[in-house]
């Protein structure tokens, strides 16, 4: 029996056309405390709160916030950003925009962020890693309701609902005075606790359920695809660090490994700890590597080398929180080879780049309604 059947899904949008992404790309409601956060979000969204979402690293905090924007009311865009993706020197014209000459590459002129989101909702991911003296320029805007772009004295108005999201302690930000007291004060006007995928197990099986679906579909698999009774038990009983993201990762491997039309405890890709108690180091994890692609071998996997070098880039992509020079300096290759990797597995746009985000890397999408 499907553990889908009458739940409440959120998806991103053109989620099955992602092959890849360092985002929590379904959540469901079904446990009694993701219900009453369900209910809470109803309520808060048609208002023009100020909202900020908490939760650990693929939760679904993005997802949290599209759904606020789309109950909002507000006929504008949606506009995502992640603050923790772009340099100190960059970060601000991002946000505000910029004249032609502020600063050197500024070859013309360029609305920012809030200018994008005019009549919408700006999400700012990962708000906690913004710069100490942008944290008051953003103060600034959110009081007066309108932005000066750099290199310019005249204001422009906006009206911006802002949605912002941290999977740090900003209290504790707030006490070691690396986050601004008013500040903090002013983006939570309404609080969003996202529990972890550990505390909401009830959701485990429904979106394992829809993740096969999803990469059944892309990897051409005829009829349903199932999920044995060992596959549901490991599934259940592992604690998912990463949360959502992490699962859907561990469906897709699973999936391609998969027999039969049925996904087996065998297929599940879950770290040595999950297993044997230990953590995976040296020759040992070199072992474990290398029993895994024996199977993978003898399954005769006709893009085998692809989809291991897509897994270990997408991987090391998402511990590296989404910064090229991390992952290509964790993967040991130089940045340009790991960038034509990204584009080439869908986690970085291609044409639509500009100078500035070729200087750094940016996260950055929007959504018209």
């Amino acid at each position: 029996m499907s553990h889908l059947s009458s739940l409440k899904l959120l998806t991103l949008p053109n989620a099955g056309e992602q092959s890849l992404s360092i985002r929590a790309k379904a959540m469901t409601f079904s446990a009694q405390r993701s219900l009453a956060l369900l209910a809470y979000l109803e309520r808060v969204a048609p208002t023009e709160a100020t909202v900020l979402i908490v939760g650990e690293t693929g939760t679904g905090k993005e997802l949290v916030a599209r759904f606020i924007h789309e109950h909002s009311g507000r006929s504008g865009p949606f506009v995502a950003v992640n603050c923790g993706a772009f340099s100190e020197n960059l970060i601000e014209a991002e946000l505000f925009g910029h004249e032609a000459g502020a600063y050197t590459g500024a070859q013309q002129a360029r609305q920012g962020w809030f200018e994008a989101a005019n009549g919408g909702t700006l999400f700012l991911d990962e708000v906690g890693d913004m710069p100490l003296p942008l944290q008051g320029k953003l103060l600034r805007v959110l009081q007066e309701r309108c932005v000066v772009r750099l290199g310019s004295r005249k204001s422009t108005p906006i009206d911006v609902r802002l949605v912002a999201a941290t999977n740090v302690d900003l209290v504790r930000a707030v006490d070691n005075e690396h986050f601004r007291r008013d500040l903090y004060y002013r983006i939570n006007v309404a609080p969003v606790d996202l529990p972890p995928l550990r505390d909401r197990r009830e959701e485990i099986m429904p979106l394992a359920e829809h993740f096969v679906a999803v990469y059944a579909r892309k990897l051409g698999i005829a009829g349903d695809v199932g999920i044995t009774s060992a596959a549901e038990r490991r599934l259940l009983t592992y604690d998912w660090p990463g949360n959502i993201r992490e699962l859907e990762n561990v469906i897709h491997f699973a999936v391609i490994m998969s027999r039969d039309n049925q996904v087996d405890a065998g297929d599940l890709r879950l770290p040595a700890a999950s297993v044997d108690g230990g953590p995976c180091f040296g020759s040992g994890c070199e072992d474990q590597l290398a029993a895994v692609l024996r199977k993978m071998l003898a399954a005769e996997i006709d893009v085998l080398y692809e989809s291991v070098e897509r897994v270990l880039v997408t991987t090391a992509f998402e511990h590296c929180r989404g910064n090229q020079v991390r992952t290509a300096k964790q993967l040991g290759i130089s940045r340009n080879i790991l960038r034509a990797q990204l584009k080439r597995f869908g986690l970085l746009g291609g044409s639509g780049e500009t100078l500035e985000d070729a200087t750094e890397v940016g996260d950055v999408s929007v959504l018209s309604v």
